[in-house]
């Protein structure tokens, strides 16, 4: 049994999410997910539209997901410790090192491969620039009237 670990803030979900974890799930037999916490989400990226509690279960929802779990704050590396992944899959945006992070597990005793999945060419461009395409619609004449 292959166990897979992937993590992110899942912030309104898009297709890049999902082809994210699609393929992530395709690396082994068991999808885990890690969803960041709100004070993490806010330290890495921005301040989350969707409460954790909330983004976890439609992240736990997912098809190609087998557990999703709440980040931790602090160290890391602790939450890789309790799942014990045989594969952490990175997003193509995110800011970690494949050998940095393969390097550090292993002092920690965890022989873990870590794989950088592809970018999907029909991805949305992530939340925040969704987001900016929501606030330019909703100031501009395009609603015609609604409110």
């Amino acid at each position: 049994m292959t166990r897979v670990m992937a993590s992110g803030v899942f912030d309104i979900l898009h297709t890049g999410h999902v082809h994210y974890l699609s393929e992530a799930k395709k690396l082994g037999d068991e999808l885990v997910v890690v969803v960041a916490t709100d004070a993490t989400a806010r330290r890495r990226k921005h301040d989350p539209i969707t409460p954790e509690k909330m983004r976890l279960e439609l992240v736990d929802s997912l098809k190609p997901v087998d557990r999703a779990v709440l980040g931790r704050e602090g160290d890391m590396y602790k939450v890789v410790e309790e799942i014990r992944p045989d594969i952490i899959a990175i997003g193509y945006d995110q800011t970690f090192d494949e050998k940095t992070l393969e390097n550090e597990l292993r002092k920690r005793g965890l022989d873990v491969k870590v794989v950088r999945m592809s970018r999907y060419s029909d991805d949305l461009n992530g939340t925040r620039k969704i987001i900016r395409k929501i606030i330019e619609w909703h100031s501009s004449d395009r609603r015609g009237g609604e409110s």
